[in-house]
């Protein structure tokens, strides 16, 4: 017999907000996927800098997923796991190992937005729910996308 979960939640409330949460997981393992692959393919005059800033974007993003999948599991839900199942509910595009390193960085800022928009959904969900936890996570990873779409918005010379 499973065991039943009380933690001020209600069903539907846990649903809601895991619903959300699994969209940000999505978004965001498709931006880890993106990111780890334009460091691994990035060239040019700036290839080390390049190269070193997206592994410190992935190395963060690849943390978090373990983070985000967990608070899914903690809301009784279970966590996609499969390739088809994150990409029928991300918006991020595949990338292209072809561009050119400055349309590497300009194309992961514009995802960095989009998955910032996926993070803030997911917080309006989890502060209407009264998940406090869900919606610390969604502040901690939304304060990251933002400083990760900034670094790589001023690596490009824009503000």
């Amino acid at each position: 017999m499973p065991a039943t979960i009380d933690t001020g939640l209600t069903k539907t409330e846990r649903a809601d907000v895991a619903r959300e949460l699994t969209k940000v997981l999505a978004d965001s393992f498709a931006v880890y996927l993106k990111t780890h692959g334009y460091h691994w393919n990035v060239r040019g005059p700036e290839f080390f800098s390049f190269h070193n800033l997206l592994e410190q974007q992935y190395r963060d993003i690849w943390a978090a997923l373990d983070e985000i999948a967990e608070r899914i599991r903690a809301l009784g839900v279970l966590a996609p796991q499969s390739f088809s199942g994150f990409g029928n509910l991300t918006s991020i595009k595949d990338g292209d190992p072809e561009k050119e390193a400055t349309a590497m960085l300009k194309e992961l800022m514009q995802d960095h937005e989009t998955l910032i928009a996926t993070a803030r959904a997911a917080f309006e969900t989890a502060s209407r729910a009264g998940d406090e936890a869900s919606a610390d996570l969604m502040t901690q990873r939304l304060a990251a996308h933002e400083k990760f779409a900034w670094m790589l918005r001023s690596t490009l010379g824009g503000r």
